[in-house]
């Protein structure tokens, strides 16, 4: 391996700010459905979370989870499997009716009353929902509270002017004795503008360390070929868990 990812050592980057004016539209990311550019699919699903599914589950049988700009996550369908049910939320109507098709899924869907332009979408099981809206609007239909959360390229696709706003609607969801694991990435932000954006550690602790323990459980070497295109040369991911303080 060459020297400049023989650590998972590195110091986080000290300057923070320098995303911090970065803005992507809903219809950019809309766009990226349409034109197939989604790297940040996982196909196999994710192995961090695979690696750390009974810490996370802690054997419970019948929990709500939710997948915040949840894509078309396969562990939406790993969780409805083992009898949760499962709600996310994604602005890419196309991403969600991928989802359904891929996993061979029947599925109705439905308008959002209280979001105009906005749908639902139902596995036909009747344990996975999938609101086709802005995050920012989810509160409006009051769905409630969550035992356990997925934020895998969630926390890290919210413009970071908006991560404020995302985590007071994050925590307003989480319900009683709730888990939730959280990846994020490490890299050098001067050289890549972002998405998936820099979310160091105390970032998390400011958004969250008033009413969540926060707990790094691992941190793994991101680093592929296709992100020399960023412009860098290393990438780790961090994967933390939350729980009640």
């Amino acid at each position: 391996m060459d020297g400049r990812r023989t650590s998972l050592d590195i110091e986080e980057y000290p300057n923070t700010e320098v995303q911090k004016n970065q803005v992507l539209t809903l219809e950019e990311w809309q766009d990226k459905w349409v034109n197939h550019n989604t790297a940040f699919h996982q196909e196999q699903g994710h192995q961090l979370l695979k690696k750390h599914l009974d810490t996370f589950l802690k054997g419970e049988s019948g929990l709500r989870v939710f997948f915040p700009l949840c894509g078309k996550a396969v562990e939406m369908k790993w969780f409805a499997d083992r009898g949760h049910s499962v709600i996310g939320v994604e602005i890419s109507e196309l991403g969600i009716r991928e989802f359904f098709t891929e996993q061979n899924l029947s599925y109705s869907e439905e308008p959002i009353t209280e979001i105009p332009g906005a749908k639902v979408f139902k596995s036909s099981s009747g344990n996975i929902s999938l609101y086709c809206c802005s995050i920012f609007d989810l509160p409006r239909t009051n769905i409630g509270k969550f035992d356990r959360i997925w934020d895998r390229g969630a926390l890290v696709a919210i413009n970071p002017g908006d991560r404020k706003c995302y985590a007071d609607i994050m925590s307003s969801l989480l319900g009683k004795k709730f888990q939730y694991l959280m990846c994020v990435l490490s890299y050098d932000p001067t050289k890549h503008p972002g998405p998936p954006f820099y979310v160091p550690q105390a970032e998390i602790e400011r958004l969250f360390g008033k009413i969540c323990n926060i707990h790094c459980l691992e941190k793994v070497d991101a680093f592929e070929e296709r992100h020399k295109s960023w412009g860098i040369d290393y990438l780790f991911e961090k994967l933390y868990l939350l729980t009640e303080k």
